[in-house]
């Protein structure tokens, strides 16, 4: 079994998995602002299986993304296990397994953090997943399901029992949603458990590098993800990094958020053609120009714009 690549960086910091979120041209930016481990879209075991072309694509990556991990979901063992074979061919430098996904459409399907109402088999599938492929293995998940039951720390220590070389841990329950504060406290106990020697990477509400750095020292985890606070502001990586090291990093200026912004998007045309990926980045806008004085008429507009002409005319308008 190959040894999962956790980076040499002192602290390294995750961009989380989001879908239509993390395609390859967002990533390619977070990893030029600092981010140091990259994740993909999460992929359906099911679409895969049955060769879905989107679901193909969501895996393809560059060299200059690694290390680099393609993540997968799913409830059935047999098809997440070969989801598992097929990503492993495109040589990613890990495999992911969400056991988090809170979203409805996932959790009706038995996938994501609908397992952590059966811990055995969420063991089950994952020991099926280690053994299929020789790439390393890794978990994302949350505390527990609801807030009665929040069983992480002895859900880590099984999963580390049958081979998951990182844990990454979103500190809500399913019953949370995005609600609410995470709590970090069960993220640091699964840390400082004498029995866990994976790497725990903790995840929930970081959104600066002051933050990153309190829960760094109070949690003692190995490093953190990044994952709503990065839309529409992969400079959020580089305001952590350089606080890590001492340095002041002054807010991006209109121009180089507008740059950013549509390098990002010509990106994501490639990828995924000028309708989707235009659709696709209007989640971004908030975050680009978050705090831009009178953004408010430019952004009804842009929910509008239907090609990459119409919004690089109103955003340099």
């Amino acid at each position: 079994m190959a040894k999962f690549p956790f980076p040499t960086t002192e602290f390294p910091v995750f961009l989380a998995p989001m879908e239509e979120v993390t395609d390859a041209s967002f990533r390619r930016l977070c990893k030029a602002f600092g981010a140091d481990v990259l994740i993909s879209e999460f992929v359906s075991s099911e679409a895969l299986i049955r060769e879905v072309e989107k679901s193909r694509k969501k895996m393809q990556f560059s060299d200059s993304e690694r290390p680099f991990g393609i993540q997968i979901f799913g409830h059935d063992e047999d098809s997440l296990r070969k989801a598992a074979e097929i990503a492993a061919e495109e040589q990613p430098d890990f495999i992911d397994i969400n056991w988090g996904c809170p979203v409805k459409k996932v959790v009706a399907k038995g996938a994501g953090a609908a397992i952590l109402k059966d811990i055995p088999k969420m063991i089950r599938l994952t020991e099926s997943v280690v053994k299929a492929v020789s790439l390393p293995v890794t978990v994302k998940t949350r505390l527990g399901w609801e807030e009665a039951n929040k069983p992480i720390v002895q859900v880590a220590e099984m999963l580390q029992d049958v081979g998951v070389q990182m844990l990454s841990i979103h500190g809500r329950t399913r019953s949370q949603m995005y609600s609410g504060t995470a709590d970090w406290t069960l993220i640091g106990e699964v840390k400082n458990n004498p029995r866990i020697t994976i790497p725990i990477v903790g995840n929930g509400d970081i959104d600066s590098g002051a933050k990153a750095a309190e829960y760094r020292d109070r949690y003692g985890v190995d490093g953190v993800m990044i994952g709503r606070a990065a839309i529409g502001n992969p400079f959020v990586f580089k305001e952590i990094k350089n606080y890590f090291t001492g340095i002041a990093t002054p807010l991006p200026t209109y121009e180089e958020r507008v740059n950013t912004c549509m390098e990002h998007l010509r990106g994501a045309v490639e990828v995924k053609g000028e309708r989707t990926a235009v659709l696709e980045m209007r989640r971004h806008y908030a975050g680009y120009f978050k705090g831009i004085p009178n953004f408010k008429e430019k952004k009804v507009r842009l929910m509008l714009a239907l090609t990459v002409a119409e919004c690089e005319a109103i955003l340099r308008g």
